[in-house]
């Protein structure tokens, strides 16, 4: 049977937020998910909080929300009904996109029938995937519009890497990266990018295909940067480190919102071939050197700051955003790409301070309640 793509709202939007679980002691992971979940169960809330593959991990998901303003009023309340439950049960939640100094393998699969699949498959790298991340949904109407959405949208991927950066350290070692999560999502075998299907028709016979040889069982299997999900109707990007403040994740997700509204009303016929030529190099920079970074014009055979390409596209979007009521937190991702400031760099200005992982934890679910 062909994958059905759901009709949704064209560019409603919807996060997900992957939070570390902490204890309060030396802020190291505790396995701690199970009690908090148990205690938000008895919360109402907008959208939901559910495990994720290791029980010192939590995932927020929110409704479908059209608004800005909306999106970041729901994930402030759920932010805050996770803080009183975590102090209920003397523990903590943060952001950020890799705890700075957890070991691996002291972590433990939850138990659900999907999470302890993935670990019988991929072995050790499903303890390694204690990692951190911001997932964005856009709605649209149609396969197609999600299928040209997807090839699009990989363009501006190094915008939402060092936007959101937040992972420095790991294992107890500062990476030099702006961001090592990637790393561990890299590792899977189907991560990267969607093939070069043009059609939903297209991309259902590639679906059927790799259903067909037996690789995946679902879109779920697919751990590409950003994939389409017709349950939900809509374009998934999966890039981002979670942010450390829920202003943050609120600001990304309306950029990513803002960027679908102008593809869509003006649609590129580039090729999406020569993109990803350069797509994982352009990757690389941004997760390395993030704002620093060196991104390559396929089109042009040219090279550009990434600073200055996020700062030039953001004053292009200007009347998309003023349509959308997106302006004023583009304003702050455009103040924050001037200065230069991400996560990551917050994080090592703390470590600067403090000269301790540990107290860098605690300033982080610190920071997080704010």
């Amino acid at each position: 049977m062909p994958l059905e793509f759901t009709t949704s709202a064209p560019l409603s939007i919807g996060v997900e937020l992957e939070l570390m679980v902490l204890n309060t002691h030396d802020h190291n992971l505790v396995r701690g998910a199970t009690d908090l979940l148990a205690r938000l169960d008895k919360v109402e809330l907008d959208g939901e909080v559910k495990p994720e593959i290791t029980e010192s991990m939590i995932e927020i998901n929110t409704s479908v929300n059209t608004r800005y303003e909306e999106l970041l009023g729901e994930l402030r309340d759920v932010r805050d009904a996770i803080v009183v439950a975590a102090d209920r049960l003397n523990v903590a939640v943060a952001g950020g996109g890799s705890h700075p100094f957890h070991k691996w393998n002291e972590r433990r699969i939850f138990p659900t029938e999907r999470f302890q699949r993935v670990s019988s498959l991929y072995g050790y790298l499903a303890k390694q995937f204690t990692v951190f991340g911001q997932h964005i949904h856009i709605g649209v109407p149609s396969g197609d519009d999600a299928v040209y959405l997807t090839h699009h949208l990989a363009r501006y991927i190094p915008h939402f890497i060092a936007l959101s950066a937040s992972s420095p350290f790991s294992q107890g070692e500062d990476t030099s990266f702006e961001t090592s999560r990637l790393h561990a999502v890299s590792a899977f075998p189907l991560s990267g990018q969607m093939p070069p299907v043009r059609t939903w028709d297209e991309f259902n016979r590639y679906f059927d295909e790799m259903l067909g040889y037996g690789i995946v069982a679902s879109m779920k299997d697919f751990y590409w940067d950003i994939r389409p999900k017709p349950e939900y109707g809509t374009v998934e990007i999966r890039i981002c480190d979670t942010p450390l403040t829920v202003e943050l994740a609120a600001q990304l997700a309306a950029y990513a919102q803002t960027l679908a509204a102008d593809l869509l009303e003006n649609r590129r016929d580039d090729d999406s071939d020569g993109l990803y030529r350069v797509y994982s190099y352009n990757r690389f920079q941004a997760c390395r050197f993030g704002f620093n970074g060196e991104l390559v014009n396929p089109f042009e055979h040219s090279h550009a700051r990434l600073r200055d390409d996020l700062l030039e596209t953001l004053e292009r979007l200007t009347p998309a955003a003023a349509s959308l009521g997106t302006a004023l937190p583009l304003m702050s991702i455009a103040a924050l790409a001037a200065r230069e400031e991400n996560d990551s760099r917050w994080l090592r200005e703390r470590y600067l301070e403090t000269k301790s992982l540990p107290d860098v934890v605690r300033m982080q679910a610190a920071r997080w309640r704010e």
